[in-house]
């Protein structure tokens, strides 16, 4: 099984979490640390400081959806940070 979809959550030097969905993790990290990304480029540097790997890209989606509201940043604070 291939688990080529990635859910990831950085943490910038301003202390706020970027979270983001992509599905070659190295080439996305890159970009964040070289500024490619325009909401962390003046944030940087950025830390990796989660990512869960999933094999349907539908529900990878659907997860950084959810991460990225209310609820969503709740269990992000208590379970990933």
């Amino acid at each position: 099984m291939k688990l080529s979809y990635v859910v990831y959550i950085l943490k910038c030097t301003n202390g706020k979490h970027y979270t983001g969905y992509t599905t070659h993790i190295n080439k996305r990290l890159i970009a964040h640390r070289n500024g490619k990304v325009s909401f962390a480029k003046d944030k940087l540097p950025v830390e990796l400081i989660h990512l869960t790997l999933f094999n349907n890209k539908q529900k990878a989606y659907d997860f950084e959806r959810y991460l990225k509201t209310g609820s969503g940043i709740a269990f992000t604070n208590k379970r990933f940070l």
